[in-house]
């Protein structure tokens, strides 16, 4: 903690008073700090913190509010604190629209400058001309040999699935990547913007089929968000295998009932 608030006051000019670790860092580890000069910071530490600095800004750019970036090296992120709280349906409404205003900015392929992951599971994200080739090659046969064998034989067959699933060349939206309820921060009837990004260009209902992995929104944020297409609940079975093959990758067997779900319904 003092090696953190030496190098918080070298970074801002402001000493640290008061350093309160914050839940939910299953990766990195997160923090509020409070300055001497009044001002309430979050600090994370590990993963790739300069990375996700730059596609906060890139989620930024798209109109989506993301906290303001401090300070960011390769071991330490600053940022500013959106506060967070219960949301209403008007915050999850506003949510929807600021969500929608992200997918909308689009790329011209599909994947990332820069390869990301989540701590031991990487997410290779080098570009690729068709939608199907990089779901296949860099979500779900991105490390078989981590997974259970009896699990990486059915997601092996599935994957030769994948192109009569899924459209061929979608709109290459700017994804968050990580867009479970968690990274989604409201507060009464506002919404406070979106944390911790793992951003690529992809079909944008990979977003919203984390989003609905451990629940789902309420009605007001679909109604801002817009239609989705047809196809989407089966679709939505076919994206949250990632995160489910994630979780059963960094937490172990508990997982696995997820992942099988999500095969079982994909009828593999």
């Amino acid at each position: 903690m003092r090696d953190v608030a030496r190098r918080l006051d070298r970074a801002l000019g402001s000493a640290v008073v008061e350093l309160t670790p914050l839940s939910g860092g299953d990766i990195a580890s997160v923090a509020r700090a409070t300055l001497a000069d009044g001002r309430k910071v979050i600090v994370k530490q590990g993963g790739p913190c300069a990375t996700e600095a730059r596609m906060l800004a890139a989620i930024g750019a798209s109109g989506c509010p993301v906290p303001e970036v401090f300070h960011a090296d390769d071991t330490i992120l600053v940022m500013s604190d959106l506060g967070e709280g219960a949301g209403s349906d008007a915050a999850w409404a506003e949510a929807g629209e600021a969500i929608a205003c992200l997918h909308a900015t689009t790329g011209e392929t599909y994947g990332w400058s820069e390869d990301t992951s989540f701590g031991p599971a990487p997410c290779p994200a080098w570009p690729c001309d068709e939608w199907p080739t990089y779901w296949i090659e860099r979500r779900l046969l991105a490390w078989p040999e981590a997974l259970p064998a009896a699990v990486a034989n059915r997601v092996q067959d599935l994957a030769a699935r994948v192109p009569d699933l899924v459209e061929r060349r979608p709109r290459p939206s700017l994804l968050h990547g990580d867009l479970w309820r968690g990274n989604v921060l409201l507060d009464g009837d506002r919404f406070c913007g979106l944390i911790d990004p793992a951003c690529y260009h992809g079909d944008a209902e990979v977003d919203l089929a984390l989003l609905t992995l451990f629940g789902t929104p309420p009605e007001s944020f679909w109604a801002h968000y817009g239609a989705l297409a047809p196809g989407w609940d089966r679709r939505r079975a076919l994206y949250q295998l990632w995160p489910a093959l994630v979780h059963l990758r960094l937490f172990g067997a508990g997982y696995r009932s997820m992942v099988e779900a999500r095969l079982d319904a994909l009828g593999v």
